[in-house]
């Protein structure tokens, strides 16, 4: 008697809908958009300038796997515009190191997805993850920096950043260009709080081990209107699409866990009209009441847990249950952070896109 598992929930999305394929170490990743509308214009420069700042190897403190990560387009898009139909893309897989992962055929690292994912299908692609690698994180920066240009013609702009690493955080909130979160390797728009955070994360590596930190996310010109009151929360989904990024442990949106410890009296975001406007003299909702945008800006943070895989020797067992010493080896990034803020950006910009399309049903 066989028992077969299939491997659901791949798409993301109602109607601006994105599913992706593709493992680690196989031939390409890549995705299908389907629900974009036709007529906007693609700067194809910019979606590859996404990936740029997503693909490995791009200084000492990221893994050192060299990916180009060119993005083919094959089908979608005609004389540089959307067409409606279903945008398809292909990223190469060019610089895997399968041998890197012999060591592990028939052991489990500890918390990585090995164990759940064996356990699961009963077959895992031990080369670098497989499928559950951060390396299909690819198409979807591609697939979001589409998505961020259709809500810009909308008049909504995203803005994220590194706010912490370790211990080391960076308190000020506000809506950082990109010039100055580009402005050093770690994607902190602060370069004083950089400087430290880039030297712990030297010292860390250099001792063979790992750390976490924490993404930042402000969008600003959301209307009023975008999500729905019971299941399909603008929050909760913004919640859903980041706890879905590899090594995402939490994240809070408006005042977060810091609310918890006031009374409503303090936390409570006051109405008031100004210029025939409404809109809370304070934002510790983030931008969001009731699972609907409010007009003011939505600001979350999301945090990372530090990279699983270390430079050291740690204890775990085999697929028979032996007990084994699991050996760091490959290509690692020390610091996960640098990295994941265009994934947090383009899965910002993937849920805002769906919900800007669902919120044109809402009333005649």
């Amino acid at each position: 008697m066989y028992t077969f598992e299939v491997m659901a929930s791949n798409s993301l999305g109602n109607i601006f809908k994105l599913s992706t394929f593709g493992e680690s170490h196989g031939e390409a990743i890549g995705a299908v958009l389907d629900g974009c509308p036709a007529g906007l214009v693609v700067d194809m420069q910019r979606i590859q300038d996404e990936l740029d700042r997503r693909k490995p190897g791009q200084s000492h403190i990221s893994t050192q796997r060299k990916e180009s990560d060119q993005i083919q387009i094959l089908s979608g898009l005609f004389e540089g515009k959307t067409t409606g139909s279903p945008i398809a893309f292909l990223i190469q897989n060019v610089d895997q190191r399968s041998k890197d992962y012999r060591h592990i055929k028939d052991t489990f690292r500890p918390s990585h997805a090995d164990f759940t994912f064996q356990e699961k299908y009963g077959i895992r692609d031990y080369r670098g993850g497989g499928r559950s690698s951060a390396r299909v994180t690819a198409p979807i920066v591609a697939a979001g920096a589409l998505a961020a240009q259709f809500l810009e013609n909308q008049g909504v702009y995203i803005s994220t950043w590194v706010s912490r690493v370790h211990d080391l955080s960076l308190d000020k909130k506000g809506h950082w260009s990109r010039d100055q979160i580009e402005s050093n390797i770690l994607r902190c728009p602060d370069s004083q709080m950089a400087e430290q955070m880039i030297k712990r994360i030297e010292e860390i590596k250099k001792a063979g081990d790992t750390v976490g930190g924490a993404i930042s996310c402000s969008i600003i010109g959301t209307p009023i209107g975008w999500g729905e009151p019971v299941f399909e929360k603008l929050n909760a989904n913004l919640a859903k699409a980041m706890m879905g990024i590899n090594a995402v442990k939490a994240i809070e949106i408006g005042s977060g866990l810091q609310g918890t410890f006031r009374k409503g009296s303090e936390e409570n975001d006051l109405l008031e009209s100004k210029e025939g406007e409404i809109h809370t003299k304070t934002n510790n909702s983030g931008g969001i009441q009731g699972g609907i945008s409010n007009g003011e800006e939505i600001f979350f943070k999301v945090a990372f847990k530090p990279v699983a895989t270390i430079m050291q020797d740690q204890g775990s067992v085999d697929k028979d249950g032996n007990a084994v010493t699991v050996q760091g080896k490959g290509r690692h990034d020390p610091c996960v952070v640098p990295r994941a803020v265009p994934i947090v950006e383009a899965l910002a910009a993937l849920v805002l896109a769906d919900f800007s399309l669902m919120a044109r049903s809402s009333r005649c």
